[in-house]
C-alpha cells in the first residue's frame, strides 16, 4: 500500500525545502539505528522518512510526485527502495554528519556496493527522430582498480583489519541513553588498514576510465525521453555491480519546423499570384521532396493538411501528419509593366487605387 510522502514527513504540500529537510531531520534522529537498536519497526519508519525525502527534496522528482505520485517517481533513475540503512548513510551523510558524527551504523559493513546510476544528455535532430540511428556516447567515469581489484593493496598483499575499531569502521561512545557512532580516525571509517597502498590507485582502489557505448536511438522518440541502459552506470566498489546510464534526449529544433507529437508544422511561402491563381511547389522535408498543391484563391494562414508525412509514434509506427501554413508574400516594389497591368485589373474588378506615376516604378 502506497503512502504519501508529505504524511510520512509529516508536512504540507506546499511547504518549502527548508521545512522538508528539517521535518526528516527529526525523523531521522526519532528512527535512527542507533538510538533504536534491533527495533524493526523504527527502522522501516526510517527507511521510510529516506525515502520520502529523497524526492521531495529533488525540485524534479517532487514535481513528478506532484503530479503522478509514485508513478512518475518509480522504475527509473528517479530514486533508491533503500532496503539497506547504509545506503541512506551514503545518500545524506551530511544531515546525519551534524547529530550523529557522519551517520556510521553499525549496521554499516563494508561489503560490495552498486555504483552509482549516471545521466547523459544526448541532442539528435528531427530527422533521427523520423528513422531512428545509433549514437556513440563518451563520458569518463569511475571504477574498481583494474590492478589490485578495488582493494587499495599492492598485489601480493591485502588490507588489514584496524586494531582500534575491530575492522567495525566506527567508534561507539555513550552518552546517557543515547548510543552515537563516529568514524574510527585511525581508519577513516574503512575498518581497515592499507600497509602497502596499490601503486596504479594509491590505495583509492578506484580509477578514472574513459568509456564508449553504442545507443540506439528508437524512432519516435520526444525530447526529454530518457533511455535506460543497465548495468552501464558508474562501477561498484569491492565487486558491486555497476550502476544504470540514463541517456536523456535532447531533440535540436530545426529552422521552420514546429513539432507537437507525431505532427510536424511549417510555413510555406508563395507569391500573391500564385495564390491568387493556384500552383504546385515543392517542399523539401529533410531527404523528401513534397508536392504541394495550392488551390486557387488562397489566403494568408490557410494551412494544408499532408497525412503521413509527420513523424512515427515511440509505440506506434503509423506516422502523424505534416501542417503547411501559407505565407502570402506581397512585392515591396513592381515593375512598370506589372504596375500598369496590376491597374487595369483593379478597374476591371472595380477596386479603387492609386494610379501608378510616371516614373514611379
Amino acid at each position: 500500500m502506497s503512502q504519501d510522502y508529505y504524511e510520512i514527513l509529516g508536512v504540507e504540500r506546499s511547504a518549502d525545502a527548508s521545512t522538508i529537510k528539517k521535518a526528516y531531520r527529526q525523523m531521522a534522529m526519532k528512527y535512527h539505528p542507533d538510538k533504536n537498536p534491533g527495533n524493526k519497526e523504527a527502522e522501516d519508519r526510517f527507511k521510510e522518512a529516506a525515502r520520502a525525502y529523497e524526492v521531495l527534496s529533488d525540485p524534479d522528482k517532487r514535481s513528478r510526485y506532484d503530479r503522478f505520485g509514485e508513478a512518475g517517481v518509480n522504475g527509473g533513475a528517479a530514486g533508491h527502495n533503500f532496503t539497506d540503512v547504509g545506503d541512506i548513510f551514503s545518500a545524506f551523510g551530511d544531515i546525519f554528519g551534524d547529530f550523529f558524527g557522519g551517520g556510521f551504523s553499525q549496521q554499516r559493513s563494508h561489503r560490495p556496493r552498486r555504483g552509482a546510476d549516471l545521466r547523459y544528455i544526448l541532442e539528435i535532430n528531427l530527422k533521427e527522430v523520423l528513422t531512428g540511428c545509433e549514437k556513440q556516447v563518451e563520458f569518463q567515469t569511475e571504477q574498481s582498480c583494474s590492478s589490485c581489484n578495488g582493494s587499495g593493496a599492492e598485489k601480493g598483499t591485502e588490507p588489514e583489519t584496524c586494531p582500534s575499531c575491530g575492522g567495525s569502521g566506527q567508534v561507539v561512545r555513550r552518552q546517557g541513553f543515547f548510543q552515537m557512532a563516529t568514524p574510527c580516525h585511525e581508519c577513516e571509517g574503512r575498518g581497515t588498514i592499507i600497509r602497502h597502498p596499490c601503486k596504479a590507485c594509491h590505495g583509492e582502489g578506484r580509477e578514472q576510465v574513459q568509456r564508449k557505448i553504442k545507443v540506439t536511438i528508437p524512432a519516435g522518440i520526444d525530447n526529454g525521453n530518457q533511455l535506460r541502459l543497465s548495468g552501464e552506470g558508474e562501477g561498484g566498489t569491492l565487486g558491486g555491480p555497476r550502476g544504470d546510464l540514463y541517456v536523456e534526449i535532447h531533440v535540436h529544433p530545426e529552422k521552420n519546423l514546429h513539432r507537437e507529437g507525431k505532427n510536424l508544422f511549417a510555413d510555406l511561402e508563395v507569391t500573391y499570384l500564385q495564390a491568387i491563381l493556384g500552383t504546385q511547389l515543392e517542399f523539401q522535408l529533410f531527404d523528401e521532396s513534397i508536392e504541394v498543391e495550392i488551390s486557387k484563391g488562397s489566403q494568408f494562414g490557410d494551412e494544408i493538411r499532408l497525412k503521413g508525412k509527420g513523424l512515427p509514434g515511440l509505440r506506434s509506427p503509423q506516422q502523424g501528419d505534416l501542417f503547411l501554413r501559407l505565407n502570402v508574400k506581397t512585392p515591396k516594389k513592381i515593375s512598370k509593366k506589372e504596375a500598369e497591368l496590376l491597374a487595369q485589373l483593379a478597374e476591371i474588378s472595380g477596386d479603387r487605387v492609386k494610379k501608378p506615376k510616371k516614373g514611379l516604378f
